[in-house]
């Protein structure tokens, strides 16, 4: 009896914890945070991650450009050198651009667009995001694993770059745990991935406000639709490339290693076969962000909506047959050469589409020449720019030269980052006044931009005619009589005119936040539905859900049209209201909300638990797996809508 009742007391004690826990979490403060499920929440936490990031990454690029700056330099050891590019790579790729592309802006605003009140899956949203951060910390705590530190030239760290390339990763040629870290780093990012996309996909399928039909949303959120498609096809294959790695690694395997019959090649299929979807997983969103935002400065409608929607679908079907121009020259023969090499031309078709509707949006609009339009026209010149040079590579015997030079690197940055970055710098002074109710300030804003466009030109430019000249990538010096020394310093130059860009916008933010001017709900006259409620949003997002009549249905609630076709202003009496729903408002609706919870992150937690068995102890293999069978199982028995808000 005695025992029974201690039983009981100890449950009746966790349950309390529990109730407490959330109580906590409801009231705000840092708790509140971590016990989120708020989509907003999660967004902005998302890109606070990102944003530290993209300066870890950044920060990791000049260190190495000061090296490349002049020749023989010695600043880094190769071994460091090493290392320094292969995490700038892996994390602007992984830990930068994709949660940009699929969870900041898609996280915060797609549930605002449909006009639905939170995603799909509340809780399954935030474990997508703590197990994004632990993926993040686990595959940077390989910097501390050999306990020598960074200055002794003898890192942890990967140093094989961030596509890995087999057999440099089997562990005869990079002995200890480093490439160990970065697999199984990359497959906890992977689940963080692949858990947004399928709430991303059912959010928007099945929870979109009455009337918004498929041709009805908005152009972001129909790229983040396909782009959620394309992440969770294209990860399973990296997924599968990374075991294979890590069974040859650990448990003697040989899937790679080609002493033992193994190929190496193998790799590099799969590794592209991924390789090439994810630079559509990572440039789509952007292609959809500039699709809102020109619209709304051009103050005309998108050109051809339904031909960017389906020019995006058929990027998203044709991005899975041109991995092979990855690999001209690793001996596919002439045949599967000319078949790449026509498919990487066919792709450029569908995007061509896009950039002469954007090119027609602005074609007699009424610009607004704001910070958000400049990074959005930037956006179109940059990554046109980027995309002519791909298109150089289908050519194969053009290819054959430019492989392995800085004329790639080149050309991946001017893809990437002209296209995505400039696309993210964007949606953040479109999307700034909806997330915090305050502006960022304009004039800063173009300095930004004109030092980015600049630092972006002169920095990537030279990489061009350096790879013509026949500079190859990842040499971590080189002598003096090449002709390299020139170009590689002005690229150096432009790359902390990019950084000194990075610092002004950092300021924006921080100075924005605290004395910007206040925003108001709709301080852009926007055309989509995150416009009709306050900035930010309250916890609900809509007091009533909208019914959508039309595409840019918002617009069409303020606008009426003249016979010319020229908009007019709805009288006020008959305009949306657009202010801020009052909590306290005594009203007769009941709306309820997904209550908070701290199980996703301890079940997230238990994920780089399980990678550390794999790699230090098997004991710690069942605790990781504990910790996120615990975490799953109780969110899944907890109430879920345990808050509720009145309103009128």
């Amino acid at each position: 009896m005695a025992v029974a009742a201690r039983r009981r007391s100890r449950v009746v004690s966790i349950a309390e914890a529990v109730a407490e826990a959330r109580r906590s979490a409801s009231r705000g403060g840092i708790w509140g945070w971590i016990g989120t499920v708020d989509h907003k929440r999660i967004g902005i936490l998302y890109g606070i991650t990102a944003l530290v990031f993209f300066l870890i990454g950044g920060i990791e690029a000049l260190i190495f450009r000061i090296q490349l700056a002049r020749p023989d330099q010695s600043l880094l050891t190769p071994e460091q050198y090493n290392t320094l590019f292969t995490m700038h790579g892996t994390t602007m790729i992984f830990l930068v651009i994709m949660p940009l592309s699929l969870a900041v802006f898609a996280n915060y605003l797609v549930p605002l667009m449909i006009g639905a009140r939170d995603m799909a899956f509340p809780r399954l949203n935030a474990f997508s995001y703590w197990v994004f951060l632990f993926g993040g910390l686990f595959l940077y705590a390989s910097f501390f694993t050999t306990g020598t530190g960074f200055l002794s030239g003898k890192l942890g760290a990967p140093d094989t770059g961030w596509y890995g390339y087999a057999p440099l990763t089997e562990s005869a040629y990079t002995p200890g745990v480093r490439d160990d870290f970065w697999a199984l780093g990359l497959q906890i990012l992977g689940i963080s991935t692949l858990a947004g996309s399928f709430n991303l996909i059912v959010t928007i399928l099945n929870m979109r406000a009455p009337g918004m039909t498929m041709f009805r949303m908005p152009a972001f959120v129909w790229m983040v639709l396909v782009t959620a498609f394309l992440a969770i096809f294209a990860l399973v294959i990296l997924g599968a490339a990374l075991w294979f790695l890590t069974f040859d690694r650990l448990y003697g395997a040989n899937f790679f290693n080609p002493a033992a019959g193994g190929q190496p090649l193998l790799w590099q299929h799969m590794f592209w076969l991924f390789g090439h979807p994810e630079v559509y997983i990572l440039i789509l969103p952007s292609m959809g962000i500039v699709s809102d935002v020109l619209p709304t400065f051009a103050r005309k409608p998108l050109f051809g909506y339904p031909f960017v929607i389906f020019s995006g679908i058929a990027i998203g079907f044709i991005s899975w047959g041109v991995w092979g121009h990855h690999m001209f020259t690793t001996g596919l023969g002439s045949a599967a050469n000319s078949a790449f090499g026509v498919s990487t031309i066919i792709i450029a078709v569908p995007t061509g589409v896009k950039i002469f509707n954007w090119l027609a949006t602005l074609w007699g609009g009424k610009l607004q020449m704001k910070t958000a339009l400049y990074f959005a026209i930037g956006f179109i010149a940059m990554f046109t720019i980027g995309g002519l040079t791909g298109v150089t590579h289908s050519a194969v015997p053009s290819d054959y030269q430019q492989n392995d030079t800085y004329y790639v690197v080149a050309h991946f940055h001017q893809v990437l980052f002209g296209g995505s970055a400039f696309a993210f710098f964007a949606a953040t002074y479109y999307w700034f006044p909806k997330i915090t109710g305050r502006m960022l300030h304009d004039g800063w804003g173009k300095v930004h931009f004109w030092l980015t466009l600049i630092g972006f030109n002169v920095t990537f430019q030279p990489m061009m005619v350096l790879g013509i000249l026949g500079m190859p990538r990842r040499i971590n010096t080189y002598p003096a009589g090449l002709g390299w020394g020139l170009w590689n310093m002005v690229a150096t130059v432009g790359a902390f005119i990019i950084a000194l860009g990075a610092l002004v916008f950092v300021i924006n933010i921080i100075v924005s936040l605290k004395r910007g001017e206040e925003a108001g709900a709709d301080p852009w006259d926007g055309r989509t539905l995150e416009w009709a409620t306050s900035s930010p949003p309250p916890k609900y997002n809509f007091a009533v859900i909208p019914i959508v009549h039309a595409r840019d249905d918002f617009w069409h609630r303020k606008y009426v049209q003249d016979p010319d076709g020229r908009p007019v202003p709805i009288p006020a009496g008959g305009a949306v209201d657009t202010s801020p729903e009052d909590d306290d408002t005594v009203g007769h609706r009941q709306i309820h909300l997904p209550s908070p919870s701290f199980f996703p992150i301890i079940a997230a937690l238990g994920l780089p638990v399980m990678a550390s068995g794999f790699i230090y102890h098997p004991a710690l293999l069942p605790v990781g797996a504990l910790l996120t069978l615990v975490g799953i199982f109780a969110w899944a028995v907890e109430p879920v809508a345990e808050s509720e808000v009145h309103t009128s």
